[in-house]
Parts: C-alpha cells; sequence; structure tokens
C-alpha cells in the first residue's frame, strides 16, 4: 500500500470526524492548498519503511493543524480533536489490513509569522497485506 492511499483514507475519516469538522469544517487536506483558509489541517509529511513480516508497512504521517485565531485555543482544540478522532481509528484501506493506527505525539506553537497558530499530530500506523 502506498503512503497516499493511507493518506486518503486519513483524510476521508478526519472530515467525517464530528469534533475535528466543529472546528476546520471540511478544510482537510492530503496537500496544502495554495491560499488556505484557516483553520486547516494538511498531512505536510509522510514516511514508509518495512516492519518485518507480512509485507507489514510502517507508516509515519505528520499533519499540521493550522489557526489564526489570535491564540493558541483553536488550534489546541483542532489537535486534541484530530489526536482523538487518529487514535486507534480504523480508516478504511484497499488491499492492506490495519494492524494499528497511534498517534505518539502533538504539540502545539507560535508560528513564526505571529498570526499563525500550528498543532502538530504524528500518527503511526503499522499495515501488512489483506
Amino acid at each position: 500500500m502506498s503512503d497516499k492511499a493511507l493518506i486518503d483514507a486519513v483524510v476521508v475519516m478526519l472530515k467525517a470526524a464530528p469534533a475535528v469538522t466543529a472546528v476546520a469544517g471540511q478544510r482537510v487536506y492530503a496537500t496544502r492548498p495554495r491560499l488556505p483558509t484557516y483553520p486547516c489541517v494538511v498531512v505536510t509529511r509522510s514516511e514508509a519503511r518495512s516492519a518485518g513480516e507480512n509485507d507489514a508497512v510502517e507508516h509515519l504521517l505528520t499533519l499540521t493543524c493550522a489557526s489564526r485565531f489570535g491564540g493558541p485555543e483553536e488550534a489546541r482544540a483542532l489537535v486534541a480533536a484530530v489526536r482523538a478522532a487518529l487514535h486507534d481509528a480504523r480508516p478504511t484501506l484497499v488491499a492492506r489490513r490495519l494492524v494499528n493506527l497511534r498517534v505518539p505525539y502533538a504539540d502545539v506553537f507560535a508560528g513564526a509569522d505571529r498570526e499563525t497558530t500550528l498543532g502538530i499530530v504524528r500518527a503511526r500506523a503499522v499495515t501488512e497485506a489483506a
């Protein structure tokens, strides 16, 4: 399975998560839009590597939550919603079986432009042949 298939499944799942849509609406993207509307969630990094037997693959995804609310509250709420939606979730995959999906790390911080508050959510998924 490619990272793209997992990313697409995660985006669909987040767009259907009530807590995420309450903050970001449908602004959850697999790639950064040219002119984003805030708040939004973007998959900004993906990595995949072999994880041993059964054609297992470990996927590491970084999702960036961005807000221009004027403080960290909205970004914190969005990070919490994304984290809750992803941890132990079961997105629908084609031709692969999801072994697990975890969120081991999340952080919220001020952006360099001093207007944007950013949140990082790192997710780890392991898949194997179906």
